[in-house]
């Protein structure tokens, strides 16, 4: 990929004060770059117009009215699972294709709000049921790092917000919002070398944000540093009374400080993380974090979290319960796709879900509506909500007991981005359980985690880590993530 100067939110801001750029003339560049890499297929719809009459917004407060937002002429894309008013909201599904919202999300209405300019609405997964984004009906997206059009053996994304995370890793806009399940934001951020960020349960509203799972969906946060995604943070966090599933109590800002006090930060290794599969560079990569952190003068110790090896069978069962849930509601009859089936109600919501999901889709309704009959529902449902509180619980004995950690340090992803050709030779559910193993834990317990960058593989492949912290510690995991991106300095863009 060419490279694009990057600018961070502050930077932007003064850039415009200076009158070196001004927030329309930035709009104009990020919507060239998104043509120049249209081949990348990271938006699914581009909201050409919608950026440029933003722009012209912000510009109206920075240079008539004087009262400029906290994202004004920032970009950014949306993942196209958010509702946004009269823009498609597809979630890459034929099941959606055509269907236009008559409201905004509240991610997207906050994000507005502070003056954020939209560029369009990103590739995912079908329902983000997946690991790669490879799984929609408008393709699948592909990784910037090491791309060469002349060349079939591009890398995935990630999944299932590979389109938001490309659209800023390439530089098409400085911030994106995906949403994240079980890993959906952190995995394609590590993948795509930049940013990612998982608030606690209930932290930002889910109100618009098509549903995956309730019991774990999290919208969440892309960006090139630490910095702006604590920016975005603050903008969209906070109680929300058309979801009831939001903390009631009011946000308390985070900020980020340069004499932060890592002395006091004791930092967890949790030696089930160690797995089979995982690279040996994704290994070196771990231990060189815990060896600058220690250097620091953090203080790391060995932990352990005994439910880990069962978590990803527990995540794949309660997620087919809640998708067969979720997607009952697609029958052909309220809104979406209709099969043309004149015959019987029953005949026509089997044809509609047959032509407007795909197999991955199905495959899970299938498999959630056997788990939920009544002579499974003990043996599977039941018993992985036990297993879940279990899981759960081994996090709050890390951070609450006596001998507690403030923080977990792990890896992120088990290696760099795989070959698209590599990965698709592997069924769905292994796909998921292999690329989510480290990540899932923490949207079953509903703790805050963030990926970061740190260095290229050999392959000159971003490798990266993931912090974890518990309930609504935001602030030390961007702090301390911070403290890393400073000291490792990862390149701003795709190569």
């Amino acid at each position: 990929m060419n490279k694009l100067t990057t600018y961070t939110i502050k930077e932007l801001h003064k850039i415009y004060r200076d009158k070196l750029l001004t927030p329309t003339s930035f709009v104009d560049l990020c919507l060239q770059k998104v043509k120049q890499t249209s081949e990348l297929n990271a938006f699914v719809t581009v909201t050409e117009d919608e950026a440029e009459n933003h722009g012209v917004e912000s510009e109206k407060r920075f240079y008539i009215d004087k009262k400029s937002r906290m994202l004004d002429g920032i970009t950014f894309g949306i993942k196209d699972n958010f509702c946004t008013s009269n823009i498609t909201t597809t979630c890459a599904s034929e099941m959606l294709k055509n269907f236009v919202p008559t409201y905004d999300a509240t991610v997207y209405a906050r994000l507005r709000a502070a003056g954020a300019c939209l560029i369009g609405k990103c590739n995912l997964d079908e329902f983000a049921m997946g690991a790669g984004t490879v799984d929609s009906i408008f393709g699948p997206t592909r990784n910037p790092w090491g791309y060469d059009k002349s060349n079939d053996d591009w890398r995935i994304s990630g999944g299932s917000s590979g389109g938001s995370a490309v659209a800023v890793s390439s530089g098409a806009c400085v911030a994106a919002i995906g949403s994240d399940t079980g890993g959906s934001t952190r995995n394609p951020a590590a993948l795509c070398g930049i940013v990612g960020l998982k608030p606690t349960y209930g932290l930002v509203s889910r109100y618009g944000l098509i549903p995956l799972v309730n019991s774990m969906d999290v919208p969440g946060i892309l960006t090139r540093t630490v910095e702006d995604a604590a920016t975005i943070l603050n903008c969209i966090a906070g109680p929300d009374f058309l979801d009831s599933t939001t903390i009631k109590k009011e946000f308390d800002p985070v900020s980020i400080t340069d004499d932060f006090d890592m002395t006091k930060i004791k930092i967890g290794i949790p030696k089930e993380y160690y797995c089979e599969g995982m690279s040996q560079e994704v290994i070196d990569t771990w231990r060189y974090v815990a060896d600058l952190l220690e250097n620091q003068k953090a203080v790391l110790k060995s932990v352990s979290l005994p439910h880990t090896s069962v978590s990803i069978a527990v995540y794949s069962i309660l997620n087919q319960c809640e998708v067969a849930s979720n997607m009952a509601r697609y029958d052909g009859l309220e809104y979406g796709f209709r099969a043309e089936e004149n015959y019987s109600t029953e005949e026509l919501y089997a044809s509609t879900r047959s032509q407007g999901f795909n197999d991955v889709v199905r495959c899970r309704i299938f498999a959630g509506n056997y788990f939920l009959l009544s002579r499974n529902y003990d043996k599977y449902f039941v018993k992985a909500q036990k297993l879940r509180r279990l899981i759960s619980n081994d996090f709050k004995n890390i951070f609450n007991g006596d001998d507690h950690v403030n923080i977990l340090l792990t890896p992120t992803t088990l290696s760099d981005a795989p070959l698209y050709k590599d990965f698709m030779s592997k069924h769905n559910r292994d796909q998921c359980a292999f690329q989510d193993y480290c990540t899932q834990p923490a949207n079953m317990a509903g703790i805050p985690a963030i990926s970061i960058p740190i260095r290229l593989s050999k392959n000159n492949l971003p490798l990266s880590v993931q912090l974890m912290g518990p309930f609504l510690s935001e602030e030390i995991l961007l702090n301390v993530a911070k403290r890393i991106e400073n000291i490792v300095k990862f390149p701003a863009v795709a190569l």
